[in-house]
């Protein structure tokens, strides 16, 4: 099973964030709308499906994905970093001039 972590970058944002909007949650997006990007919300804003699995916690975050994407990810660390640009646009770091943006690190089986 894959595993999520964050930079230091990453965990300085969310914190910004938190201080804004109060507690927030992560949902990996599957590539549709806003690319591939982890989006931002506030936690109760987005539903979690039935098939979401929660990988782990980032910077007191909970971080889902969808369960066909940990199927396919399954052997990969997700690490969540800081990137000048844009964040997607119903996520929390848009309008911040910086975003979120998954890396990988492939596993050992």
């Amino acid at each position: 099973m894959s595993t999520v972590t964050a930079t230091p970058d990453a965990l300085r944002l969310i914190d910004e964030i938190v201080a804004d909007h109060g507690p927030v949650m992560f949902h990996q997006s599957g590539g549709c709308c806003d690319g591939s990007s982890p989006m931002c919300y506030p936690q109760g804003d987005f539903r979690i499906g039935e098939r979401d699995v929660k990988l782990g916690e980032i910077g007191g975050a909970p971080f889902y994905i969808s369960a066909s994407q940990a199927e396919a990810w399954k052997h990969t660390d997700l690490i969540i970093d800081v990137v000048p640009g844009r964040g997607g646009m119903f996520s929390l770091d848009n309008g911040r001039e910086k975003r979120f943006l998954t890396r990988s690190e492939l596993c050992s089986i």
